[in-house]
């Protein structure tokens, strides 16, 4: 590709924004548990229930199905796993019929809007299956990040074609929700896990002792069989807090399953680990291809429990089956992720922001652990004098790896700018925007957080750049650009600058 500058012309004149705009549903709800943290408030509820006769028992469960059974796929599975929670606080001579469960159960559960505040922070990646898709379209996925009540954010997905002019045809959205099967990893590394630990500075006499009665493979369950026989011995006081840190790592390590016959848009990822309990932040999806040629989808994304985050990896290879893992050493530490397509001189390199100003790149042998970082770029525009960092994967053109930026400015406005890494050498920054690519309009400034403009990762189709974007933390659009233009308005700089 030869890049022809484009004289008094900024890239914002070039781009083209659709006119669709992606709102969050209110009605798409999910269940989850509502119990009650005091054990003496569940065996109230408990009691009340079982005062009730059997018809009583079989109304007031027809009353839940009539009000709630149309908005929910698996309504008796629900009720049952909440109900499970508490079955241990059952007497053991007292027996319960099914219906009886599923009404305590319903007792104990609670609808969840996921979208009812917000939906944006969108990255977009191809989709694994591009069956039956007419030659130049280009079938796709795209996350966002969904937000309801508390602020609890979430992962959703929608899906659809991008045709032959760039114009969107979006699947329809399913009226359903569903959270997918979790089970704990059946394997760990010992290895791997001491590593963390001891980026965790929860290395001590109480971690090695608990992991030198494990095999160097090993399970949940025999993980915490070390931990109850330490708890056992007299002779030692173990560090409750190194034993909540373990548990912590242990917990942040997962498979999701959803349901083959699911629609994309039907799967939820919700948090699932007490490390996530106040929510998944800001996924960053990118095909990734490997040297073979495999390809396997990657997520960074941010894990959040209200007092702290922590980087978290997802991989999946057809979006129904998600491995969530945490990310491992030194230069992991803050927000804003974004790995690479594909290894650089036999290294995987990922893009990040550890200080929270500026924008570092990582390189490493291990995809799970990234041990430090330098900076490629410092804010010097006045539109990114707070900070500056990644909007998503950097994307591979004949002249460099694209990287699409934000920038913050006065009065806390955000921007989307983009410069352009070396092919071989991507710690070298070759060309960048002066001004802005997408700053918010008067239509995009005003949401939850206003003025913010920000994006999780674009793709590249026939010479079009396709950006995604969240507009004031409330809903999302698309722009488009021909990347000859966008390259076009850059500046390159000399090679020893």
């Amino acid at each position: 590709m030869t890049v022809f500058k484009i004289e008094d012309k900024n890239a914002s004149e070039l781009v083209q924004r659709q006119k669709i705009i992606i709102h969050g549903d209110d009605s798409r709800v999910i269940t989850r548990a509502h119990i009650p943290g005091e054990l003496t408030r569940i065996n109230n509820i408990i009691n009340r229930v079982l005062k009730l006769t059997k018809d009583g028992v079989e109304r007031e469960l027809q009353k839940v199905y009539r009000d709630f059974e149309s908005r929910h796929k698996n309504l008796d599975h629900q009720l049952i796993k909440h109900y499970n929670k508490i079955s241990e606080y059952i007497p053991a001579s007292v027996q319960l019929s099914q219906n009886m469960q599923m009404l305590i159960g319903a007792y104990l559960t609670m609808e969840y809007s996921i979208e009812s505040a917000a939906l944006f922070n969108p990255s977009i990646v191809a989709h694994p299956n591009q069956k039956y898709v007419v030659d130049g379209c280009l079938r796709f996925i795209m996350s966002l990040r969904a937000t309801g009540e508390g602020h609890i954010s979430s992962i959703v997905f929608r899906s659809g074609v991008i045709n032959t002019d760039s114009s969107f045809s979006f699947d329809e959205t399913s009226r359903y929700v569903e959270q997918a099967s979790v089970c704990h990893n059946s394997a760990y590394d010992r290895h791997l896990f001491q590593l963390k630990l001891q980026d965790l500075d929860a290395w001590d006499e109480t971690s090695i002792r608990i992991f030198d009665q494990i095999p160097d493979t090993f399970s949940y369950q025999e993980l915490k069989v070390s931990i109850g026989v330490l708890y056992l011995d007299p002779d030692f006081v173990c560090n409750d807090k190194v034993i909540e840190i373990i548990y912590w790592v242990a917990n942040s390590n997962y498979t999701l399953q959803f349901d083959e016959t699911s629609n994309i848009s039907e799967r939820v990822i919700f948090p699932s680990s007490d490390n996530e309990s106040r929510g998944i932040e800001d996924a960053r999806f990118v095909q990734f291809k490997d040297d073979n040629g495999e390809v396997t989808y990657y997520a960074t994304y941010t894990a959040y429990n209200g007092f702290s985050i922590l980087p978290q990896l997802i991989e999946t290879k057809d979006f129904l089956r998600f491995k969530v893992m945490t990310l491992n050493g030194k230069a992991v530490q803050n927000k804003g992720m974004a790995l690479f397509p594909r290894k650089i001189n036999g290294k995987y390199v990922m893009l990040s922001r550890q200080d929270g100003e500026n924008n570092h790149i990582m390189f490493s042998d291990h995809l799970h652990f990234w041990q430090s970082s330098q900076i490629i770029q410092e804010p010097t525009k006045p539109w990114e004098f707070i900070q500056i960092g990644n909007c998503g994967s950097p994307i591979e053109t004949d002249e460099g790896w694209l990287v699409l930026t934000h920038g913050v400015g006065a009065m806390r406005q955000y921007a989307i700018g983009a410069i352009l890494l070396d092919l071989d050498n991507p710690t070298k920054v070759i060309a960048r925007l002066d001004e802005p690519l997408i700053t918010p309009t008067k239509t995009e400034r005003e949401g939850y957080v206003p003025n913010v403009i920000y994006s999780c990762g674009g793709l590249l189709l026939h010479q079009q750049l396709i950006i995604p974007y969240a507009m004031s933390d409330i809903s999302t659009g698309i722009a488009t650009i021909n990347v000859k233009d966008l390259l076009g308005s850059m500046t390159f700089m000399n090679n020893n600058e």
